[in-house]
Formats: C-alpha cells, sequence, structure tokens
C-alpha cells in the first residue's frame, strides 16, 4: 500500500499506526499548514505594515530636509523682514501726522483755488483707521478747466508733506448751464464738473493704537 493510499484511510483517532513514512508525510503537511496559517494571519500583516512604515519614513525624510532648509533660511528670512519694516515705517513717516492734518486740508482746498479751480464743496468726513495709517475721505464737487485740474494735481505733489490722493466714485463730466432761459446741454467754455470722494491718508503716532479704535470704523 502506498502511503497516500494509507493516509487516505488513515484512523485519526489512532494515527499512532500509521507506518514511519505516513507519519512523516503527515507530519510535514500538518507543519506546511502550520507555517502558511502564521505567515497569512500574523507575517503578511506585519509586512504590510513594514512597508507602510517603510513610505512613511521616506515622506518624513522629505519633511525633515524641507524644515532644515527653512531653519537654514530662518535667520536671513527674519533679517529681510525687520529690513522691510523699517522701510515701511520710513514710508509712513513722510505722510501727514494727525495735528498736521486740518493744514493739509486747508493746503489742498487752498491749492484748487490757486490754480482756478472752483471749489463747490469739499466735505471731510470722519477719519477711518486702519492697522498703521488713517484715512480721511473728502466729498467734493469742483469745477474747472483740464488745465486747470492739471495744476491743482501738480500743486498737491508739491505740497511739503508727501500726499496721497486716492479717487473713490469720481465722476468728471462737461459742466451744464442749469440756469437762464437759454440754457442748454451744452459744455461751458470747456469746464468740467468733479464730483464723488477722494481720501488722504497719514500715518498713526506713536501715542495712537489701532487697538485703541475699532478697525475700518470712524476715528475722531
Amino acid at each position: 500500500m502506498s502511503v497516500v493510499d494509507e493516509l487516505r484511510r488513515a484512523d485519526f483517532n489512532n494515527l499512532g499506526g500509521l507506518s514511519g513514512p505516513a507519519k512523516a508525510v503527515f507530519c510535514t503537511v500538518v507543519a506546511i499548514v502550520i507555517l502558511a496559517a502564521g505567515y497569512y494571519f500574523k507575517t503578511s500583516p506585519q509586512r504590510d505594515e513594514f512597508d507602510r512604515l517603510i513610505a512613511q519614513e521616506g515622506q518624513l525624510r522629505v519633511e525633515l530636509e524641507e524644515k532644515q532648509q527653512k531653519a537654514a533660511n530662518l535667520e536671513a528670512n527674519i533679517e529681510q523682514l525687520d529690513q522691510m519694516k523699517l522701510i515701511l515705517q520710513q514710508m509712513l513717516r513722510k505722510l501727514p501726522s494727525k495735528t498736521e492734518m486740518p493744514d493739509l486740508l486747508v493746503d489742498i482746498s487752498q491749492t484748487a483755488l490757486s490754480a482756478g479751480i472752483q471749489n463747490d464743496l469739499f466735505e471731510p468726513q470722519p477719519e477711518i483707521v486702519k492697522d498703521f495709517y488713517a484715512e480721511k475721505p473728502i466729498t467734493l464737487r469742483m469745477v474747472g478747466t483740464y488745465h486747470q485740474f492739471g495744476d491743482f494735481v501738480s500743486g498737491v505733489a508739491s505740497l511739503p508733506r508727501v500726499v496721497i490722493l486716492t479717487m473713490h466714485d469720481i465722476s468728471l463730466k462737461p459742466t451744464v448751464p442749469t440756469q437762464g432761459a437759454g440754457a442748454r446741454n451744452i459744455a461751458t467754455n470747456g469746464e468740467l464738473t468733479l464730483e464723488g470722494t477722494v481720501k488722504t491718508y497719514r500715518y498713526l503716532d506713536d501715542s495712537e493704537s489701532s487697538d485703541d479704535v475699532a478697525i475700518g470704523q470712524p476715528g475722531g
């Protein structure tokens, strides 16, 4: 009888009765089954976890190199940032201060008059405080020619302090007569009407803090 036939007919309640070769084959099969089960249920998951950790290690190495590079440049970046802050402060100091703002508004109005512009409306609005500067809106309506407006802009630029004027909702249209029996919808003497809001700016004094005033809200 062959070993295979003997194993097929074996009584598993009396395995001790098997021949020596049959016992060897049976034990070999059992060992293979145990090893396969151990690999499937224990070794394989551990290998997958090992592969995952290897991939994670590679990613962490890349992140570490990036952070090391940033750390190496940190001192230079801090120095550059300090220089930029210094330049910004120097530029802000060229803007009018709080005490100079009233005189500046008068200078702007007088510059318009000196250029021959008619100030129908020049009304400063409440100041708006930002992070490190304050803006002063001015509602205005001016009448003049292109040449006169050019002289006005040139005059503002030549004021002692740096004056920044930004325009918001500004309209510039030919002036139309509105009175008299012969009034028609035509411009008069090339005059233009400029109407809307401009904003000028000042720096915040050392005694001022944006913490004391709600940012973006009208200040004093």
